[in-house]
């Protein structure tokens, strides 16, 4: 998300940073080209032209004009506007009443809401620890409702029985009446969706916000539809208590532009993103965070949260004992391997990195792709135990051997044993404290040497 954003920052900055002073043109070159970017990423007009009102004259003041580096100055200021346009800080969901808790999910029909419900049942149960009830509010659509109770079988979600013919306000009390004597303590209604906005449908839904009385009303948008999303923001704010936003898709979008514009033209904080299609793509919306990763700085606190999401106890513990001890197997890099793929693949871990363009322009021409991890992974399965312990043993019979058990040839195994003397190398230092050049600039020279 954000990359063709977070590429025109970057080069808008490159030209800042260079300056050992900014005088006005410097400063308007700049900010045309941030207006830009902007624009190109499908922000809104309205929303541009503010964030450019509000930098400029902070960007031409006086703590410009006294800093030892007015180029880094230019860019916190861009960063603290931005982080200002996409809702300062995370809001957390209000759970402050009685149970059972009612949330109510709307939006266009193709969105992904019922797809979103589930997530999000999936969300709360694992991080706030919460009984959770889905009820199916789509009497309209052929099969909704049997998605919904789907999803939760896969799952182990409760979900309302269903009962043909009933409309949606005898659903809802049912659906209270049934939480009450199951001990649910959420009831997440995933209420029905049109191809646009019509009076009908709102109608209904301000019908069913008056039976459920929901504390939270998310917006669930499409990220893809850009401006439209965040007009369709605007119109349901104007009919319901919008309380929050989840934008869906997020990780195919790669303008951002949704995102950037829909807490300033709703005045409805974004909450969560979609990021995938398995029940545990739901990723909490931190303005700061995503301030970083459009401005090109990673997202360091988030990556290591989705690797503590993703990875199991076990495995983190024995790759933190194995880091003290300096050790590394080709057992450790499989399992590595196999966390990499969970956490999105090579791209997946790389867009929380600093200096991502960077990282990207090496990968590409170094000829890296995602195909490399199912490729290694492989190889390592044709290893005998013994060589994955100890892969000096690992001569040419064994070369060749190894390279046509996994499909590959004798040169991918030396080019795969590089790597892995590399990322030995690396563990060693890491284990002794030294992490030099290991810098916002990409990944390490010596290492994309040996990835070659």
């Amino acid at each position: 998300m954000f990359e063709n954003l977070t590429n025109k920052f970057e080069e808008v900055f490159s030209s800042l940073k260079k300056a050992p002073s900014l005088d006005e043109k410097q400063v308007d070159e700049g900010l045309r080209g941030i207006r830009q970017a902007l624009l190109e990423a499908d922000v809104t007009l309205d929303v541009a032209k503010q964030f450019i009102e509000n930098v400029k004259p902070k960007a031409l003041g006086q703590e410009i004009i006294r800093s030892t580096s007015p180029g880094q100055m230019v860019v916190k200021i861009v960063y603290d506007e931005l982080v200002k346009l996409l809702g300062e800080k995370n809001e957390d969901i209000n759970l402050n009443v009685v149970p059972p808790v009612p949330m109510m999910l709307v939006g266009l029909q193709g969105s992904g809401k019922t797809t979103t419900t589930a997530k999000l049942a999936k969300f709360l149960e694992k991080n706030k620890k919460k009984k959770i009830m889905m009820v199916s509010l789509d009497v309209y659509r052929p099969a909704a409702q049997e998605q919904l109770k789907s999803l939760g079988e896969q799952n182990n979600i409760l979900t309302l029985p269903i009962i043909e013919g009933q409309v949606p306000a005898d659903i809802c009390r049912r659906a209270i009446s049934a939480a009450n004597l199951n001990g649910a303590e959420i009831i997440l209604f995933d209420t029905a969706g049109r191809t646009q906005i019509d009076l009908q449908m709102m109608s209904e839904i301000k019908q069913i916000e008056s039976i459920i009385k929901p504390t939270e009303t998310f917006l669930v948008a499409d990220s893809l539809t850009g401006q439209v999303a965040a007009e369709v923001a605007k119109e349901f704010k104007n009919t319901v208590n919008l309380t929050g936003i989840v934008l869906t898709r997020a990780d195919g979008d790669a303008r951002g532009g949704a995102a950037v514009s829909m807490k300033y033209v709703s005045n409805v904080p974004i909450k969560f993103l979609g990021i995938g299609e398995k029940i545990e793509n739901l990723e909490v919306f931190h303005p700061d965070r995503i301030a970083n990763r459009i401005l090109g700085m990673g997202d360091i606190v988030s990556l290591v949260e989705k690797a503590s999401q993703d990875l199991s106890e076990e495995n983190l513990k024995k790759t933190e004992e194995n880091l003290k001890k300096g050790s590394f197997s080709m057992e450790d890099y499989l399992t590595q391997l196999r966390q990499m793929k969970k956490m999105g693949g090579i791209e997946g871990v790389m867009s929380f990195l600093p200096g991502v363009s960077k990282v990207k322009s090496q990968m590409d021409q170094a000829g890296i792709d995602e195909s490399i991890i199912s490729q290694n992974e492989a190889i390592i399965l044709s290893m005998t135990k013994k060589e994955r312990e100890n892969p000096k043993i690992i001569d040419g019979s064994r070369r060749k051997r190894i390279a046509n058990g996994s499909g590959t040839d004798v040169a991918t195994i030396n080019k795969l044993l590089k790597q892995f003397k590399m990322m030995s190398e690396m563990m060693k230092k890491m284990s002794k404290g030294n992490l030099k050049g290991m810098t916002d600039k990409g990944i390490p020279p010596e290492l994309f040497n040996q990835l070659k």
